[in-house]
């Protein structure tokens, strides 16, 4: 009985090799015809990773799509910018509230002057 599952999955291991290698068999021969076409038809003859990512593949388009979304997302003011204007004691935008927007009972004192 042993012998006999030893048997089945050997087999079973020939058949999945075999499809493999039909597979890559396949591969090959669509572009051999890729590439005789090509020269048939005058066309320049590209390497396989370029026909498959549709021409030259740049990775630094992806990053730059995301950081260019980025910056239209980007608010006209940072945190920083609200802050150093609240130390310079300009005023805050009205749609922009902080953490000490709803303290009401101190008021701003004068820059430069110490009592």
């Amino acid at each position: 009985m042993n012998f006999l599952i030893r048997l089945v999955l050997v087999f079973l291991g020939l058949v999945f090799a075999a499809s493999l290698a039909v597979v890559a068999l396949l591969l090959a021969l669509g572009w051999m015809v890729h590439s005789a076409w090509a020269r048939l038809t005058g066309k320049p003859v590209s390497p396989l990773g370029a026909a498959a990512f549709g021409g030259r593949f740049d990775p630094r388009a992806g990053f730059e799509r995301f950081r260019a979304a980025a910056e239209a997302r980007k608010p006209a003011r940072s945190a920083a910018d609200e802050m150093a204007a609240r130390a310079r004691g300009e005023l805050v935008p009205a749609g922009r509230r902080g953490f000490g927007a709803d303290v009401s009972d101190v008021s701003a004192k004068p820059a430069g002057r110490e009592d």
